[in-house]
């Protein structure tokens, strides 16, 4: 009987640290998987842009203002649960070309190199008026009626102005901006 209790505590040993190999977070790679091994094959004045592609694949963006600097962007992330993923491992490799097409320099950066964005809790202002929720749910009450403009009212018709092509004839008016 003692056997067959050390036996099964033994079991249920093994299969809850057998277990928690299986809830361990999942490493999710992202962006450019590029080695050090790959981008260390290129030298600055003799490798080409040619020369990159082949090694590193197409860059993951270019600069904003300068085609000749490219940018390749890893990650590696893991699941959270209830949060934003976690971060494990973190890289971008910046490529400077010249205009003739050759490397000129490389740079590698890391996680330690970024620097932290914190959101701020303030709101933007805008210009306007503000207006409750009464005048919001009854301010376009009577504003929009689609058989005014074609009916007309007696004191435009003489003049000209009734019909579809009154001055009323914006968004919500049944004129051109009405998509209806």
């Amino acid at each position: 009987m003692a056997r067959l209790r050390t036996g099964c505590g033994l079991l249920a040993a093994l299969s809850i640290l057998s277990g928690c190999g299986v809830f361990r977070p999942t490493p999710i790679p992202r962006g450019s998987l590029i080695e050090a091994d790959d981008y260390n094959q290129l030298v600055p004045g003799t490798s080409t842009r040619a020369d990159a592609v082949d090694l590193l694949g197409s860059a993951t963006t270019k600069g904003a203002f300068d085609d000749n600097t490219w940018i390749y962007i890893s990650m590696t992330t893991y699941l959270r649960p209830i949060d934003f993923p976690g971060v494990k491992k973190q890289q971008v490799v910046v490529l400077k070309f010249n205009n003739a097409g050759a490397l000129e320099s490389m740079r590698t950066l890391s996680r330690r190199d970024a620097r932290p964005v914190a959101m701020i809790s303030q709101v933007t202002p805008t210009p306007g008026t503000s207006i409750n929720i009464l005048q919001q749910i009854l301010g376009n009450v009577g504003r929009y009626n689609p058989m005014q403009n074609m009916m007309g009212s007696s004191g435009n018709m003489g003049s000209g102005g009734g019909g579809m092509m009154n001055s009323n004839s914006g968004p919500g008016h049944f004129g051109s901006g009405n998509t209806l």
